[in-house]
């Protein structure tokens, strides 16, 4: 198996914390969940930190953990851990160009692999839907604790409806005032259609500063402000998808 090493930033001790609930929460569903995806509403939510942080944290955690990146019509994930290129992924695979075995890499980080997209092609819809990928997910499933998959915002395309009906639950990421609230409802019918279950909502950059007083009216100061509230806040002005 091929080694890279990925620059991975590792994140703020408030969100290290914020992270380890959100994996306390995915292991408390139950053992059997253990292939997840990670979808938003629309491009820029920040899934994909969220898909690899929360790789890196179930990694520490001293679980096998396997990364895919299934976003094969925008990915960004090679360039956000600063990998240049990538010669085989899954989009190679699942069009017949070459075995499993050439597409996952082993990284720098200890018991964390990752499968990245590879090229972009024209049709992500009809790859997804093959028997080949389903198999795949299935033969992963003996080898790793977790696979997290991360994939193309469903209020854009269908490919996460797609995945998720081969996955054991889903996390959607949404970014704080952004989406609206009917674009929400719709997301979340459309993975409950494919017979997935939302395992969760990950809020994103929220401004820790403006709903600080919220917080603290309720739950005291100290509650609101070092340890509850949303995910990255403090990353809101590095994430951009």
């Amino acid at each position: 198996m091929k080694k890279i090493q990925i620059a991975y930033e590792r994140p703020s001790y408030r969100t290290r914390e914020e992270l380890n609930e959100l994996r306390t929460n995915i292991q408390f569903c139950g053992d059997d969940k253990k292939v997840i995806v990670i979808t938003s509403c629309t491009p820029g939510e920040g899934k994909t930190k969220t898909a690899i942080n929360l790789s890196v944290s179930f990694a520490e955690l001293q679980k096998n953990v396997l990364l895919i990146d299934a976003d094969m019509r925008k990915s960004v994930m090679p360039k956000r851990l600063g990998i240049d290129g990538i010669d085989e992924g899954l989009s190679h695979f699942l069009s017949g160009q070459c075995a499993l075995a050439d597409t996952v890499m082993a990284t720098n980080i200890p018991r964390l692999h990752i499968l990245f997209g590879g090229v972009v092609v024209p049709n992500p819809t009809e790859l997804l839907s093959s028997e080949r990928f389903s198999s795949m997910l299935e033969s992963f499933r003996e080898v790793y604790d977790y696979i997290i998959i991360d994939s193309a915002p469903l209020g854009l395309v269908v490919d996460s409806s797609i995945i998720a009906k081969d996955t054991d639950g889903a996390l959607l990421v949404i970014e704080s005032g952004k989406v609206k609230y009917r674009l929400v409802q719709e997301v979340k019918r459309k993975l409950e259609t494919a017979d997935c279950s939302v395992l969760g909502v990950v809020l994103n950059k929220v401004d820790h500063k403006k709903n600080r007083g919220y917080y603290s009216k309720y739950y005291g100061k100290e509650y609101g402000s070092k340890k509850y509230g949303s995910y990255y806040g403090d990353l809101a002005d590095k994430e951009k998808e």
